[in-house]
């Protein structure tokens, strides 16, 4: 799938613009879903704590060895070069078979994947005291297929790579050009002169072959979960072709790349060069994985609905097409091989402070709101759940279920008596004067997607509003120039998704919220308390107590979802089915895919 990316490169207050990238899910985000803790529809019920999987999530009856198929609907992987992968689901498939970074995250179900471990280094690094020097030690025995030891000038190079943006394309995050301490005019390595070389070794700096120190621009407390991303994963200098490394990347991990047939198939087979006490991180089963492309999707899901052959041994690089939801979710004789769970997407929509300034009705827009019907006239309950605000459930050391606002019903239906009330707040508080004319008499111009989903969901909206007093300006827009529209002429009210580049929620208020953020629309700063946020926030982000930092995350998205800033909307969620012989799929929630390389096939 393709990445959703903000606008890059603004730094302002310590708060960087961000990228959000996507995952391997073929749902939509159209506006709002269920209840938070549960719901049913047909007989399938969702929760927080559900992951299902059965049997196939589990090492029941591993065998070693064994070849695994992924079956995919794109015509060729996006891409292998690590300086240029930026999706989930190639972040989740290549960094847990073919290409390992100084951190990396636990290979595990649930919560406990979100943990960040050491991974080419033998710790999660060390901080100075203002987080502007990150200092990573190399293990020993981690080499390339070749042999060949990975060393301290092989992750500076492939770091380097990064602003060679002829060769990368910019295809891959971007954060460290936005971080590291480096001259603004480095070209990258393959046009850069012995000076600009060595200033570049000034802010990623070999001290010895197993020694890397990084020196960053500005304080990030969390910058040892930024070298988490492949980017920040070694590549051999000797061994690089430029634009061509996507074709065949050197590899660090268990498995390597043995053929590559773009549109068909791509092979990878066991790293003999590779050592389990090298690498904590990874414990391989497989032989072989080979990636199968362009298939009709219908195709793929009545393969692995009927789950005869080769196909036992198979997953799919996409969630299931809708129509086959039923049939998956419907009976348990699918109960051991399907998954459904959070694919990392959090929905929501942005209230303009500038003309909805007044707390009485944004808060009487959120109750208004059907959010059952609209769930249903989506897709139901698959769809995910409703969110308690705006840090996703993935996110689990900064997750916390917020608050919500008294007289939300639980059910999701509208609560249009209290809604009829804050509006009768609002009409006699002249603070709210021009925010109750407008939405009373102009109307609130409501900017989202165009699409056939939206042409059903719009009228909800405008029912539900219409009954407290609110009407809806109806704005539909070219999927492709949304976020380009609301950046230059945002509405009073707007609908976006976010998901996030690390487990960390520093990927998802700053850039959310704060002006130059990266994706903040809704004119916030006009806010009276919008200082003490953004010093809030600040404070956040150079915390380097990660338990104390994760408070102070929570507090600042039960404070957003008190000010109602924007108004959560799902927690979308993503569903899946293997092969019957296919074990340790599971959701891994830092990517919400499966941790490829830890696949194993039963007998």
């Amino acid at each position: 799938m393709n990445k959703s990316r903000a606008a890059l490169g603004v730094l302002v207050g310590g708060a960087l613009a961000l990228a959000a990238c996507g995952g391997a899910s073929k749902s939509s985000d159209v506006g709002t879903t269920t209840t938070v803790g549960s719901a049913s529809d047909s007989g399938h019920v969702l929760s927080f704590a559900e992951e299902t999987g059965g049997v196939s999530a589990t090492n029941e009856g591993v065998v070693e060895g064994g070849t695994l198929n992924i079956l995919d609907y794109n015509s060729g992987a996006s891409n292998l070069d690590p300086q240029r992968i930026y999706s989930a689901a190639d972040l989740s498939l290549l960094g847990s078979t073919v290409l390992r970074t100084l951190t990396s995250y636990k290979i595990a179900p649930g919560k406990d994947g979100t943990s960040l471990v050491a991974d080419l280094a033998t710790d999660t690094g060390t901080a100075s005291a203002d987080a502007k020097t990150w200092t990573f030690t190399l293990r020993d025995g981690i080499t390339f297929e070749d042999g060949s030891p990975i060393t301290c000038a092989d992750i500076q190079y492939g770091v380097s790579r990064t602003w060679a943006h002829d060769v990368t394309a910019d295809d891959g995050p971007l954060y460290a050009t936005q971080y590291l301490d480096v001259p603004e005019d480095y070209p990258g390595p393959f046009t850069a002169t012995a000076e600009q070389e060595a200033a570049f070794s000034k802010g990623v700096e070999c001290r010895d072959p197993k020694t890397i120190v990084f020196h960053l621009k500005l304080s990030v407390s969390d910058f040892n979960f930024t070298v988490s991303l492949l980017a920040f994963g070694p590549v051999p200098k000797a061994a690089d072709t430029g634009d061509k490394y996507t074709l065949r990347p050197m590899s660090s991990g268990p498995f390597k790349i043995e053929t590559y047939d773009e549109g068909k198939t791509l092979v990878m087979v066991r790293n003999d060069k590779w050592s389990q006490a090298s690498d904590p991180v990874r414990t391989p089963h497989l032989d072989r994985i080979v990636w199968h492309f362009g298939l009709a999707e219908a195709i793929i899901d009545e393969r692995m609905i009927a789950d005869q052959g080769d196909d036992q041994a198979a997953i799919t690089y996409a969630g299931l097409a809708s129509q086959s939801l039923q049939t998956v979710f419907s009976g348990d004789q699918y109960a051991d091989r399907r998954t459904d769970g959070y694919n990392g997407f959090v929905s929501y929509t942005i209230m303009n402070l500038k003309t909805v300034n007044c707390l009485a009705i944004r808060k009487a827009i959120w109750l208004a709101i059907d959010r059952e019907a609209i769930r249903t006239a989506v897709g139901g309950p698959f769809t995910g759940t409703f969110a308690s605000g705006f840090i996703n459930p993935r996110l689990a050391v900064d997750f916390a279920e917020a608050t919500l606002p008294e007289g939300l019903n639980a059910d999701g239906t509208a609560n249009t008596e209290a809604a009829k009330a804050l509006m009768a707040q609002a009409k006699d508080d002249p603070k709210c004067a021009s925010a109750y004319k407008l939405a009373t008499e102009t109307g609130l111009r409501f900017d989202h997607g165009a699409s056939e989903a939206w042409t059903k969901v719009i009228s909800i909206w405008m029912d539900s509003l219409k009954a407290v007093g609110i009407k809806i300006i109806d704005n539909p827009i070219e999927p492709k120039d949304l976020y380009a529209a609301f950046a230059s002429n945002p509405g009073d009210m707007m609908r976006g998704g976010w998901a996030t580049d690390w487990n960390n929620a520093s990927t998802v208020i700053p850039p959310l919220f704060i002006k130059d953020g990266g994706s903040a629309y809704g004119n916030f700063w006009d806010d009276p308390d919008y200082p003490g946020f953004v010093e809030r926030v600040n404070a956040a982000l150079v915390e380097v107590d990660r338990a104390k930092q994760a408070s102070m995350w929570k507090a600042l998205n039960q404070w957003l979802v008190d000010q109602v800033w924007s108004i959560p909307g799902t927690y979308t969620r993503a569903q899946y089915l293997v092969g019957s012989k296919v074990r340790n799929a599971y959701n891994w929630y830092p990517f919400g895919w499966y941790a490829v390389g830890n696949i194993g096939l039963a007998a």
